[in-house]
């Protein structure tokens, strides 16, 4: 990976990579093994963890944690270049490999169209997606409140996601493509991710995980 030295430096780096990204897919509905990716910061230290579970059964395949150094200041839009360093280590220790990446972040609803879930899926091939709890960008209306109920997340007169009610009545989250998956696909398997909780079993496995990781790094 490519480590800029300015966050302009980083910019002209998502606008090259931007170019091949697989916006088509569109992706398996159905994947048989769906990665969770996290990172958890304390200072300058982080732990960047990623854990596979079974597409039906949702139970732990495999899981691994890499603690390191954050190596990139914190700019809005370019939170890549601070975590997959670490991310792709921890990607590439897994026994086995994913056929859909599940990112705490964004794919292309980001200024640029080029978020977290993009830049993954494009330096590692992996099908991707970003769900966030937030919307970075964009304007949208509030989905109607029963579980599966979405609207468009749009950007200069594009849709660049949806925005998706995992649960009855409980804060819908925001849902982007990111590489090699299309956004039908994406909100298919967000849903299929979430039967109890607002947010994916991926995401919350992966939390949990990199919590621990850098908690017993530093010894607290």
């Amino acid at each position: 990976m490519t480590m800029p030295a300015t966050a302009r430096e980083a910019e002209l780096i998502q606008e090259e990579l931007r170019s091949r990204l697989d916006l088509v897919g569109p992706g398996e509905r159905r994947p048989a093994r769906v990665a969770g990716v996290d990172v958890a910061y304390a200072d300058d230290r982080l732990a960047a963890a990623v854990v596979i579970l079974d597409g039906v059964t949702l139970q732990v395949l495999d899981q691994v944690a890499v603690p390191g150094r954050v190596a990139f200041d914190y700019v809005p839009g370019l939170l890549a270049f601070r975590e997959l360093p670490s991310v792709i280590q921890a990607l590439e220790r897994l026994s086995v490999t994913p056929d859909l990446v599940v990112c705490d972040g964004y794919g292309i609803a980001h200024p640029r169209r080029f978020g977290l879930a993009c830049h993954l899926g494009v330096l590692t091939g992996l099908p991707a997606i970003g769900v966030a709890k937030t919307a970075f960008v964009g304007a949208y209306d509030e989905p109607a409140h029963e579980r599966g109920a979405w609207s468009d997340l749009c950007l200069d007169g594009d849709v660049v996601g949806r925005v998706l009610r995992t649960q009855d009545g409980v804060k819908p989250v925001f849902v982007s493509v990111g590489h090699a998956v299309d956004l039908d696909t994406a909100c298919h398997n967000v849903l299929a991710l979430t039967p109890r909780y607002r947010l994916p079993e991926t995401t919350r496995a992966a939390d949990r995980l990199s919590r621990e990781a850098l908690r017993s790094t530093s010894g607290i």
